[in-house]
C-alpha cells in the first residue's frame, strides 16, 4: 500500500504529514517555506510512493471560507496538474492550530518550542491527516 501525504498549506510555511504504508497512523514529516512546497512534494514522491493528497481546507468557525482558501485552491490546481494520477482531497482544517497547541501543551513542550510555528504547522498537517483517516474508517468518506 502507498502512503497518504497531508499538506497544511500556509502563506509563509507549509506543514507536511504522512501515513505509514498501511495507512494506520499519521506522522509529522516536516515544514518547508511555502515557495518550496511543490518542489518538496516532487522530491518526496521520487523517494516514496504516494496514493493520495489530503490538503487542508481553511474554513472559518462559521463554516465560511477563510482568507487563505483561494491560495490553497491555487496550490491544489498546481498539485493536480503536476500529479494528475494522484487523487487530491480538500479536508476541513478548522481548529487544527488550536489542537496542535493543545497537543504541544499535553506533550509538555516548553514555551519556546510551543512558539515554533513550523512545528505547529507540521502537527496541524498530522491532525488533518489523522482526522481524514478516522472519517474514512468510520464513515467511509
Amino acid at each position: 500500500m502507498s502512503r497518504l501525504l497531508s499538506i497544511d498549506y500556509g502563506q509563509k510555511r507549509t506543514g507536511f504529514a504522512v501515513t505509514d504504508p498501511a495507512r494506520i497512523i499519521a506522522t509529522g514529516l516536516t515544514t518547508v517555506p511555502t515557495a518550496g512546497a511543490l518542489d518538496f512534494v516532487r522530491d518526496y514522491i521520487a523517494r516514496e510512493p504516494v496514493a493520495g493528497f489530503v490538503l487542508g481546507k481553511p474554513m472559518q468557525t462559521n463554516g465560511k471560507p477563510s482568507e487563505n482558501l483561494r491560495r490553497v485552491e491555487a496550490f491544489a490546481r498546481k498539485l493536480s496538474l503536476a500529479f494528475p494520477d494522484i487523487p487530491l482531497v480538500l479536508w476541513d482544517e478548522r481548529f487544527t492550530s488550536v489542537m496542535a497547541h493543545r497537543t504541544m501543551l499535553e506533550a509538555g513542550l516548553g514555551r519556546m518550542k510551543r512558539r515554533d510555528k513550523a512545528l505547529v504547522d507540521e502537527i496541524s498537517a498530522t491532525i488533518i491527516l489523522q482526522s481524514y483517516m478516522e472519517a474514512q474508517r468510520t464513515h467511509g468518506v
